[in-house]
């Protein structure tokens, strides 16, 4: 016990090639991600970890460095080092958040906020190419990853791709991945990438304070055949989410 908080104990072993940053790394991802070591739980400064746990001061610095690299803690000034909502990097490439949570074992899950049948306003007939006023199957879904909220998901689509969608499909399955089962193959796709304060109703959601910065991303996924098959309007918590993309000279 050290100040009044929990620090879980880490055993090294020096007899180990593994380098002592990273065995004392390891052990504290691991109660970060069992929850032994809580979402703003704040670690005792470095110094005094490091004489608790018989390592140099270096050594201590790089196993926390470590952590803050990996997006498991934040140093702040006056606040000290605390423990964070595990961050997503995501590559930008035509696969579905679910699908690309599932590949970085961070358990999502879905809640159905709606899913409905509602007139093409303008803007949504006009992306999928449709007569305004047109109906078209409108989703909402909150995701989560590790149990903590991520982003609020906002879709249309046309009812001959989705209107036989329920909602259990959409808890227990990605959109891409139940696009494919009924026959749409996602061929490519326009992404635009921004961001925006949250407003109440995404801030209660993701519970996240009015105003905080939301990373927004609106993509127009077409079809094997070139018919635009979905429009999607998500929001993200720019907190725990970031886009990664690859560049290549030309």
């Amino acid at each position: 016990m050290m100040s009044g908080m929990t620090v879980p104990e880490v055993t090294v072993d020096r007899s180990n090639p593994v380098p002592l940053y990273f065995q004392v790394a390891q052990q504290l991802e691991q109660a970060i991600q069992s929850g032994a070591l809580a979402v703003g739980e704040r670690l005792e400064n470095e110094i005094l970890l490091a004489d608790h746990y018989g390592l140099s001061r270096p050594t201590m610095r790089s196993a926390i460095g470590h952590l803050v690299d990996k997006g498991l803690l934040v140093r702040q000034r006056g606040v000290g080092t605390q423990v964070v909502r595990r961050s997503v990097e995501r590559p930008v490439r035509l696969t579905s958040l679910y699908e690309d949570l599932i590949a970085s074992d961070q358990a999502p899950t879905t809640q159905v906020l709606a899913l409905d049948r509602v007139p093409a306003d303008p803007f949504v007939a006009h992306k999928l190419g449709l007569v305004e006023g047109t109906e078209v199957v409108h989703l909402e879904r909150l995701r989560s990853a590790l149990d903590q909220p991520l982003a609020v998901l906002r879709n249309w689509l046309p009812v001959a791709v989705a209107g036989d969608f329920t909602v259990e499909d959409l808890e227990e399955q990605g959109l891409y991945s139940l696009l494919r089962a009924t026959g749409t193959v996602m061929r490519d796709a326009t992404q635009r990438i921004g961001a925006i304060a949250a407003g109440t109703a995404d801030a209660k959601l993701l519970a996240l304070r009015k105003g905080a910065p939301l990373l927004t991303v609106l993509r127009l996924a077409y079809s094997a055949k070139g018919r635009a098959v979905e429009l999607g309007a998500h929001v993200y918590d720019s907190s725990r989410y970031s886009v990664t993309v690859t560049l290549g000279s030309p």
